[in-house]
């Protein structure tokens, strides 16, 4: 029900999103090219890349609520993963774009600019940003009325680190946060520039200057994504959780001798996997599945993995295996 609510949600923000930004970024960009601007065209094509973000986003979040197939056993939960990563890469191939464009024009310095169309298309800009950022901040306060246990920090703690669902923000939501809030200081940035040139256009470099702090700014805020996104495609350990006090936990468990083999990775952000093979004490066959449910109940509910994998084998003695060229020799 809850992953229900969250993800109409979140579909009814998308909507208002991509309402906003199919009418401001024709509108940006017609200012941009009409007032030749490289900073206001960058806000423009900033937009238009998070409409395909959010688009993605949506598509993801749609195909990850179907139900597991006879060839994807595990759903379609990386999809978000993968949306979040070509909604970075956008960004990075516009930036890289965007970078050319700039360093031409600080060199050379032969271009004019409209400081009256830049201002005023800056002006929308940063309006249409503070509608979105208002909504959505609106929307965080409802949800947070809703679901006030819903920020778990972060933390080795396993009784802290429950992932069920609102538990931990997902890749693709906060990817779309990162670029409403890149958009809104890009757009306060490009306004004050446009100011600038409408009053001083002497000091037009002041538009490829807005270009390079852009894209400083998209490195710091997509690289936390990009780093989290590697470590879910790579099937690493999740940043909250510590396979060593998984590891000590399991051993507290009444009959267990050994832990011959533990996996952690994640299917998506939130949606935690493990697969952990015990050893039992000798004599203790007829307890496995105590065993097992408390070491389940341990995974699932104290460390929140969304699926785990319990297999338990009886005590086996290590025998030391001599090689017949070894027992040879000693002979």
């Amino acid at each position: 029900i809850v992953l229900k609510i969250n993800n109409s949600k979140l579909c009814h923000e998308g909507r208002i999103q991509n309402h906003l930004s199919l009418l401001t970024v024709p509108t940006l960009f017609s200012g941009g090219y009409v007032a030749n601007s490289l900073a206001i065209m960058t806000d423009a094509l900033h937009m238009l890349t998070d409409l395909s973000g959010i688009i993605l986003t949506l598509l993801a979040l749609w195909l990850s609520a179907k139900s597991p197939t006879k060839r994807f056993t595990f759903g379609f939960h990386r999809l978000e993963v993968l949306s979040a990563i070509i909604s970075v890469l956008l960004v990075y191939i516009l930036m890289a774009f965007l970078l050319c464009e700039a360093v031409q024009r600080t060199i050379h310095m032969d271009y004019e600019i409209n400081g009256d169309i830049m201002l005023i298309t800056a002006a929308v800009g940063v309006a249409v940003n503070l509608i979105m950022g208002f909504l959505l901040n609106q929307s965080g306060h409802l949800h947070s009325h809703s679901h006030p246990h819903s920020h778990v920090p972060q933390s080795s703690s396993p009784s802290t680190t429950r992932s069920s669902g609102h538990g931990h923000s997902s890749l693709a939501v906060r990817a779309a946060f990162v670029h409403a809030l890149g958009d809104l200081v890009q757009s306060i940035g490009v306004l004050v520039a446009a100011y600038i040139i409408r009053f001083k256009p002497e000091y037009k470099i002041a538009d490829p200057i807005c270009t390079y702090v852009f894209s400083i700014l998209v490195v710091f805020t997509t690289v936390r994504i990009l780093c989290d996104t590697g470590v879910i495609i790579l099937e690493g350990v999740p940043r909250h959780l510590n396979v060593d006090r998984i590891k000590e936990d399991l051993m507290k468990i009444e009959d267990v001798y050994s832990i011959e083999d533990l996996n952690v990775w994640s299917l998506t952000a939130g949606k935690t996997t493990a697969i952990v093979h015990l050893q039992l004490v000798p004599g203790s066959s007829s307890k496995w599945e105590e065993v097992q449910f408390k070491a389940r109940q341990l995974l699932l509910n104290t460390f929140g993995m969304y699926k785990c994998s319990v297999q338990l084998q009886s005590y086996k003695q290590e025998t030391s295996k001599t090689c017949s060229s070894c027992q040879s020799s000693s002979a």
